[in-house]
């Protein structure tokens, strides 16, 4: 059987129901040697049920993503606000620490001065 015709002409021809049988599987047996994929291929459904539950997974994956984020940015907003607090008590230090050099070091130089001022 080469067409539809001769599928047909065979079906009509059959004496009984079991060889209208016969000629229906034989025409199944030579569609699956002619299409041995056929059985693998998408259908327009099977397409779109995939397209959905990507979008699905996309959604879920960018919402857990942004949720990772967020998360993130908290934590590296701490971690700024904690080395700014950090950075302002060593500047504190450090000040007063060179406050406390200054203040005798001006001590010292207006007596040098007084001393020098004196001798002259």
């Amino acid at each position: 059987m080469a067409s539809v015709v001769e599928f047909y002409e065979a079906l009509a021809s059959a004496p009984d129901d079991r060889a209208r049988a016969r000629v229906i599987a034989e025409a199944f047996e030579r569609v699956e040697e002619r299409y041995p994929h056929l059985p693998d291929l998408a259908t327009q459904q099977h397409l779109r049920e995939t397209e959905l539950r990507l979008q699905r997974e996309i959604e879920q994956v960018r919402a857990d993503l942004t949720l990772q984020i967020e998360q993130l940015r908290g934590e590296v907003r701490t971690e700024i606000e904690q080395l700014r607090g950090e950075m302002k008590t060593e500047i504190e230090r450090s000040r007063n620490t060179l406050l406390a050099w200054l203040i005798p070091l001006m001590f010292a130089q207006v007596g040098a001065m007084a001393a020098l001022v004196k001798l002259l």
